[in-house]
């Protein structure tokens, strides 16, 4: 990325001669040989509070698809194409991870050689931050994000030639069941259920049974519950389902038991697993990125950016110095597990064991890195102030987000079968 002096634009050639992406501090005109356009007021995040990025999955998608659109379009074959972005910081972060995103997913780019060059020259980029209300003490980069999506690939957590955008876009709103997978097949993080469905307060709550019948249609077996009690987990185990609770209080951290249960109940089932807590987003995402931490020895930071891109607004406050903190133990443990699977890949769960072993095995081990052992902030929302807690207060605010229409038209079609990615 080339910068001349204070003020004048930076730009980054992401393909020789074809593809460019460029910070600007007023609005470009096209020309019979460059193309610019711009995502910022097209693909926007919706926060909590203080958190600004990074997009979800299905702005990846959008994105890495106008992308391929424009290069592969007839009318641009001699146009060189330049994505700009303002002078809007947040903005700035969040294209740029979106171009990144493209050369790790489309160009076969490594992370660091991406995020190099984005950051030629003196550009910088803010950090991304959680979605908690308050101050912020622990950060996830732009390189963490494209580890992320680089790590998402070689264990098939993502596959664009699979997505299913509309199915994705859809379940994830609030209205229609707050839900999004992590692994596919394997964990959903969802919107904890109520007695009933109804809108209140500005929440949207499903019963158990609004989400039985996807549950079925996508081999969900087990259902594991963080929050205090809002149903009869008999309305899930009647339907055939496996039902576990284990509570810990909102916006804290889990137990090194919690822990262990957890991951020995995921490790045994033989199906997909839905997990939630309140909304879905702290506790949730916390405990599903203990299992991804301890299977795929994904660090703390790359693991807690998937999960955002997943599922915005996921792991909050010191739930990020915990995975932190855990990261060199989760490493070691899931070390001894695979060394112990590997006597058993011809037993019951051979071919899920096999895939495993693989995937881990084809990502070069460089050991464990020196760890903040800085122990986390006391902090739970438990407390309630007024009755709402932390995650009332964020599934409140997701509830009442406004449906935006699509920047790119689509045909509404929900697909029954496999969702998301596989």
């Amino acid at each position: 990325m080339s910068r001349e002096g204070a003020g004048t634009p930076l730009v980054a050639e992401v393909i020789k001669d074809r593809l460019c992406f460029a910070i600007l501090y007023s609005r470009p005109k096209s020309s019979s040989n460059v193309h610019y356009f711009s995502i910022d007021n097209e693909l926007e995040y919706e926060n909590f509070y203080a958190d600004f990025g990074p997009l979800n999955l299905a702005m990846v998608y959008r994105y890495c698809c106008k992308i391929n659109k424009k290069l592969k379009s007839i009318t641009m074959m001699r146009k060189k194409i330049i994505h700009f972005t303002g002078s809007d910081q947040r903005k700035q972060a969040n294209a740029a991870f979106l171009i990144g995103c493209y050369m790790v997913i489309y160009l076969g780019r490594a992370p660091e050689e991406a995020y190099r060059i984005l950051m030629c020259g003196d550009a910088s980029y803010i950090p991304f931050r959680d979605a908690a209300y308050g101050s912020c003490n622990f950060y996830i980069t732009l390189l963490d994000c494209f580890h992320a999506v680089k790590k998402a690939m070689q264990y098939d957590f993502l596959n664009f030639n699979s997505f299913h955008l509309d199915e994705y876009e859809h379940y994830e709103k609030a209205e229609n069941g707050d839900l999004n997978w992590i692994i596919p097949d394997r964990f959903i993080a969802f919107c904890g259920p109520h007695s009933r469905t109804k809108l209140e307060s500005g929440y949207h709550q499903h019963s158990p049974e609004a989400y039985i019948p996807y549950f079925k249609n996508h081999n969900v077996t087990t259902i594991i519950r963080l929050n205090k009690r809002m149903y009869d987990a008999k309305r899930f185990t009647n339907a055939g389902f496996d039902h576990y609770d284990l509570f810990f209080a909102d916006g804290s951290t889990p137990t090194d038991a919690i822990v262990k249960e957890f991951l020995d109940i995921c490790e045994n089932a033989e199906g997909a697993i839905a997990v939630h807590c309140k909304a879905g987003l702290g506790r949730t995402g916390t405990l599903i990125a203990c299992y991804i931490m301890k299977h795929y020895r994904m660090t703390a930071a790359e693991t807690i950016a998937w999960v955002r891109i997943c599922r915005p607004g996921s792991v909050i406050g010191p739930q990020q110095q915990f995975l932190v903190m855990k990261q060199a133990s989760l490493w070691l443990e899931g070390d001894y597990f695979r060394q112990k699977l590997r006597g058993q890949e011809n037993g019951k769960h051979r071919a899920a064991v096999s895939k495993l072993l693989l995937a881990v095995d084809d990502i070069s081990i460089n050991g464990v890195e020196n760890q903040d052992k800085q122990e986390p902030e006391l902090y739970s929302d438990d407390d309630e102030i007024h009755g709402v807690t932390q995650g009332d207060r964020l599934r409140a605010l997701k509830s009442r987000r406004q449906s935006k229409p699509n920047a790119i038209p689509l045909t509404p079609s929900i697909s029954r079968t496999k969702t998301v990615l596989r």
